[in-house]
């Protein structure tokens, strides 16, 4: 039996993408997401994978929708 899971590494490097295209530091997008930055960093590097809660702060402090990540995501899958 085949059970789909969702790889960290690529979850972290979407969230990467959009941050490193609004040129934002994960500094500033940590302190904007309310989430520790060494936390940001974890994500970003496949260690951690973000709660919905957290993928909502992140998605709403780089300005888009959750579903924008999603989205591109579900093309890099």
């Amino acid at each position: 039996m085949y059970l789909p899971t969702l790889d960290a590494k690529k979850v972290g490097k979407t969230i990467a993408f959009f941050r490193q295209e609004k040129r934002m530091s994960q500094e500033v997008l940590s302190g904007l997401a309310d989430i520790g930055r060494s936390h940001l960093s974890a994500i970003e590097r496949g260690e951690r994978k973000p709660t919905l809660e957290t993928l909502y702060r992140i998605a709403c402090a780089l300005n888009l929708n959750m579903s924008d990540i999603i989205l591109k995501l579900e093309k890099e899958l």
